[in-house]
């Protein structure tokens, strides 16, 4: 029975994190059904979260994205497409260099932007 008890915090329609804004019932946000609160007298609920949670709730955008991030891969894993500048590579004197950029310092300051050249795979930044 130790799972139900953890399991009894969200909503067993859609799974949603259930609200406890009444005092004789808790509402899921998502679908707006109703648990008694009942239901939950006389348990012991434990919940655990991640920083990657917490930041998925709040809508929290990171500094710094990890690795696969930053090189172009997607949450699918799919490599997507960089922007190609026509500026030469200052390691094989390549004629054009793939590009991105991100808000790594604060807001009031530029982007910084990531070179790296498709032919010798030499990689810099920028700060803008």
């Amino acid at each position: 029975m130790a799972f139900r008890d953890h399991d009894s915090l969200f909503c067993s329609l859609c799974g949603t994190g259930l609200s406890f804004t009444s005092a004789s019932y808790a509402t899921c946000p998502l679908c707006n059904s109703h648990r008694s609160v009942s239901d939950f007298e006389g348990k012991e609920i434990w919940c655990t979260s991640t920083a990657e949670d917490l930041i998925r709730r709040l809508g929290i955008e990171p500094l710094i994205l990890p690795d696969s991030d930053v090189q172009g891969a997607n949450e699918h894993g799919d490599v997507q497409q960089r922007a190609v500048v026509n500026d030469e590579c200052p390691k094989c004197k390549n004629p054009q260099l793939e590009y991105y950029t991100r808000q790594l310092r604060s807001a009031d300051e530029g982007q910084t932007v990531f070179y790296e050249c498709a032919k010798c795979q030499y990689k810099f930044s920028q700060n803008m």
